[in-house]
């Protein structure tokens, strides 16, 4: 499956524009072939807008939800992206996968917030594993930090996702996250991960790109600079087969020695 991934900061504030940059995003990735487009946390709103979190969080199934469903079945291709949710009073900080028919397949709202600002502004959520079909393929989400702690990864592993969604907004000086981490999590759970960052500078922060899609062999199928950059890669079913056939990590897990961990 065609993957491409969207490296923006889009226009912090911004929802009707930000709209615009995932519609145009979506056209270039739907013409070279892409079945998916992968955009980045937050990308719906920006990351660091403050008080206006809240005043933009919509619900999963809101306004912006409808419109990206929309481009999607225009565009012919599947869309997850990053949002603040609301739910009542709480705001989450969420991703949702839209299928190509522009079917809500997954919502997903981030476990492990990351500082201060995280945790003034969302709630943090309580499902670890979240999953839909997709193409043949068991797709998953998580939300950046998130994909830094390895239960999170090995969980999905377990759970038989083979190709690990993950907007985020990796900021500096945390590059070797995208550059190592990423590429390893991919190989000691055996799957993909496509991790689509934000870049440039916004409001406190400067956002380090480096967007990548990694295999079940750790190698980086592509990977982004430091700019505005929509990047693809092929997920390889075949060669996901292969590789958990050869790799034997899952099979040698000895579960009954690791229960002092939870």
């Amino acid at each position: 499956m065609r993957t491409a991934l969207l490296q923006s900061s889009g226009h912090p504030g911004a929802v009707a524009e930000n709209l615009k940059v995932l519609d145009e995003a979506a056209g270039r990735a739907a013409a070279a072939g892409a079945a998916l487009l992968l955009a980045p946390e937050m990308f719906l709103t920006g990351y660091a807008i403050g008080e206006d979190i809240g005043r933009l969080a919509e619900p999963a199934d809101g306004d912006s939800a409808d419109a990206i469903a929309e481009l999607a079945g225009r565009h012919g291709l599947a869309i997850a992206y990053g949002y603040p949710e609301r739910d009542g009073e709480a705001v989450f900080n969420s991703a949702q996968l839209i299928s190509a028919d522009g079917t809500r397949l997954a919502d997903y709202r981030k476990t492990h917030l990351f500082g201060g600002f995280e945790r003034d502004h969302f709630t943090p959520g309580e499902q670890p594993v979240v999953q839909a079909q997709l193409d043949g393929l068991t797709v998953g989400l998580l939300i950046c930090y998130d994909v830094e702690f390895p239960e999170n990864t090995r969980g999905h592993a377990l759970a038989g996702t083979d190709l690990l969604l993950v907007p985020t907004a990796l900021m500096h000086p945390f590059q070797f996250v995208a550059e190592s981490l990423v590429p390893v999590r991919a190989f000691e759970n055996q799957m993909y991960v496509a991790y689509a960052n934000r870049v440039g500078h916004e409001g406190e922060f400067e956002f380090a790109g480096l967007s990548t899609l990694a295999g079940p062999d750790g190698v980086a199928r592509t990977r982004a600079g430091q700019a505005e950059e929509l990047v693809i890669a092929d997920v390889d079913p075949a060669l996901l087969a292969a590789s958990r056939e050869a790799n034997p990590y899952l099979r040698d897990r000895r579960p009954a020695l690791y229960r002092a961990l939870s």
